[in-house]
């Protein structure tokens, strides 16, 4: 997860953001459609997580990650940027060292799901300009996709740059194939509130997540130590707040089909 690269407009990811009490109040979150991941996901077809930085494979999806491996289901990580950009002007964690870092990081949390020997391709494309890489991206992504996959990717209205420009490329893979996207809402849970006109409800979907997925999906995100702890170098909080965290580890997924 990055804090740089927001959208400038009204969707600031700024503060603690909506309270978590807001959204569990909220009555028609728990009326959301139930994703059947066994008959949406079926059997034979590939699920391709594209993931904008380390981490975020792990706080929109870790559940159904879990969940279509317990299924047999073939997956595929793809990194897009190795999340460099999350510490401007930090000594203690300058681009060089998150670059070796933050790819670690991600195997280790991938392990705590059980993904140990999950197949990972890291593009390396520049943190926080991945809007300025769309044709790359989109080359890039086009080597290794299957006309059939399932493609796991973050919401085009996420509100942050790198998710809604690597969200944008992935749908219009789409085009004149038999694939199927679902995007993950990360940082809308943030700045977006209950029956935000902003956010497509209508395509929402909530995957059922069982106690023990989501204990390994808590132990997955504190191996993303560099995003979890302050910077003593800067003084600035974690990237991800307690408050961030909570929101996304809920006893369900939400997916946006």
């Amino acid at each position: 997860m990055e804090s740089m690269a927001m959208i400038e407009d009204e969707r600031r990811i700024e503060g603690d953001g909506t309270p978590l009490d807001t959204w569990l109040g909220w009555p028609a979150l728990a009326t959301l459609p139930t994703f059947d991941l066994e008959a949406r996901i079926a059997n034979g077809r590939r699920v391709v997580v594209v993931a904008p930085h380390p981490d975020d494979e792990i706080l929109g999806c870790g559940a159904l990650l879990q969940q279509c491996h317990a299924l047999g289901r073939e997956l595929l990580m793809l990194s897009v940027t190795d999340g460099t950009g999350s510490h401007p002007d930090s000594t203690r964690w300058p681009p060089e060292r998150l670059a070796a870092t933050r790819p670690e990081e991600s195997q280790r949390a991938l392990a705590c799901l059980g993904l140990d020997d999950i197949a990972t391709i890291r593009l390396r494309l520049p943190d926080t300009q991945v809007a300025t890489e769309k044709a790359e991206l989109a080359f890039r992504l086009h080597q290794v996709l299957r006309d059939d996959d399932v493609i796991v990717t973050t919401w085009r209205g996420d509100g942050h740059a790198d998710h809604e420009a690597v969200g944008e490329v992935c749908a219009k893979l789409l085009k004149e194939s038999q694939r199927t996207l679902l995007e993950m809402p990360i940082w809308m849970w943030h700045w977006a509130t209950p029956d935000d006109p902003r956010v497509p409800w209508h395509r929402a979907c909530r995957l059922p997540a069982a106690p023990a997925e989501i204990e390994r999906k808590q132990r997955a995100m504190l191996e993303h130590v560099s995003q979890c702890e302050p910077d003593p170098s800067t003084g600035r909080p974690p990237i991800l707040s307690a408050q961030a965290l909570a929101r996304l580890m809920q006893n369900h997924e939400v997916v946006l089909t």
